[in-house]
């Protein structure tokens, strides 16, 4: 992938220096004229428009999305050095092993994923300056900013003054609690249970209880309350008993799971799988899923986790609006001392790269993948906040 990228970054450079010594051979901006003492336009020089083209490539892969977007917004020479395809084709490649979260609405094209490595072909001297009626496969811009987490970002509703108090209308009304069956081997795999953390951890989110029922039988899960307000229910489902997942994990062997029914493998090879029958009842009931994927390198990887997800996805009643929340869980964080951007893309499996493992891009379910440490729990709460707001519960 750095060979790739490094490669990429080269096109990139050269693309831009084309295009700049075709439509802009003095290095200005025609556009930007003002008129003068005497009455008449004069041409208006900007210090970064006569800087070298790879010196305004540097500066520009220091930019967030949205400083680029201000910037292409400042002359019209650099309206169109930002929206070269090769420009968001190299920030793709460089920056997705890097996103903590992404879901079904914003992940890039799989098509994109899977091509090779993009063509000078694609580059900005296919069209003329200023012709905006390209048509182009992909529009990597476009691409980049709807996954890019901190464009996301700005996408969420704000709260508006009167839910402040419509909200305390509506806590004094008692209202149903989500259940989430939660399964995975991100729960048994790793040195650090997410469970036990889950449960002693006031702090992020506080136990609300153990309510005294049952959930067809399996039992009731335990209760959370998310920001102070809102409840939701969780309910483990383990492969099998704990003395087994210990010895298991110890050996790192692997074992029976009791959750499914193997039952050999289709017609392309991949295995088919049932849920138990107290699983089957479970997932008919719940109003999501909580998937804990294993995304350290060196343990995960199993080809039946995908076909284990859309098997308890079809026991649900059928239903497509329940939502799958996948926590790419690794046990702990490298020491701040010795972690960079480099060795965070080595010790876990990027997003993107795990919703692909688990086949998400083919699901008819709403999904999100959001990376998460079982030792601080960080990024968890943006996960379920995902899944209650999917959910149907307002959060703001």
């Amino acid at each position: 992938m750095a060979e790739k990228i490094q490669q990429l970054e080269s096109l990139v450079i050269r693309s831009l220096r084309r295009f700049r010594d075709r439509y802009f051979p003095d290095k200005v901006v025609e556009a930007d004229l003002t008129v003068g003492d005497s009455g008449k336009e004069e041409q208006q020089y900007g210090s970064l428009d006569t800087l070298p083209v790879d010196v305004q490539f540097l500066i520009m892969t220091f930019l967030s999305p949205a400083d680029l977007c201000h910037l292409g917004a400042t002359s019209r020479y650099w309206r169109a050095m930002v929206r070269d395809p090769l420009l968001w084709r190299y920030f793709l490649l460089r920056d997705m092993p890097y996103w903590p979260s992404i879901d079904h609405g914003t992940i890039p094209h799989p098509d994109l994923l899977d091509a090779p490595l993009i063509s000078e072909d694609e580059s900005l001297d296919d069209r003329e300056e200023g012709n905006e009626g390209i048509k182009l496969k992909f529009d990597y811009m476009s691409e980049y900013l709807k996954g890019c987490p901190s464009s996301r970002q700005q996408w969420l509703p704000t709260r508006p003054a009167y839910e402040v108090v419509t909200s305390f209308f509506q806590s004094l009304v008692p209202s149903s609690e989500p259940r989430y069956a939660m399964f995975g081997p991100g729960m048994e795999q790793l040195d650090v249970s997410l469970v036990t953390r889950l449960m002693h951890a006031p702090d992020i989110l506080p136990v609300s209880g153990t309510p005294h029922r049952q959930i067809n039988g399996i039992g009731s899960g335990i209760s959370y309350m998310f920001n102070n307000q809102h409840k939701f229910n969780i309910l483990t489902l383990y492969s099998t008993n704990r003395a087994e997942r210990e010895r298991a994990r110890v050996q790192q062997e692997s074992i029976s799971n009791k959750l499914f029914t193997f039952e050999g493998n289709d017609d392309s090879g991949d295995p088919v799988c049932v849920p138990a029958p107290q699983v089957q009842q479970v997932c008919q009931v719940v109003d999501g899923f909580i998937y804990v994927a294993n995304a350290e390198l060196e343990r995960g990887g199993e080809k039946s986790e995908g076909v284990q997800i859309r098997a308890v996805l079809n026991c649900s009643r059928g239903s497509t609006s329940k939502p799958l929340l996948v926590l790419s869980c690794i046990s702990r964080e490298e020491p701040e001392t010795v972690r960079t951007p480099s060795t965070r893309s080595m010790c876990r499996t990027p997003c993107v790269d795990m919703a692909k493992r688990l086949g998400l891009p083919h699901l008819p379910n709403p999904w999100m993948v959001q990376d998460t440490v079982a030792e601080s729990l960080s990024g968890l709460l943006d996960g379920i906040s995902w899944l209650l707001r999917c959910s149907g519960v307002k959060l703001y």
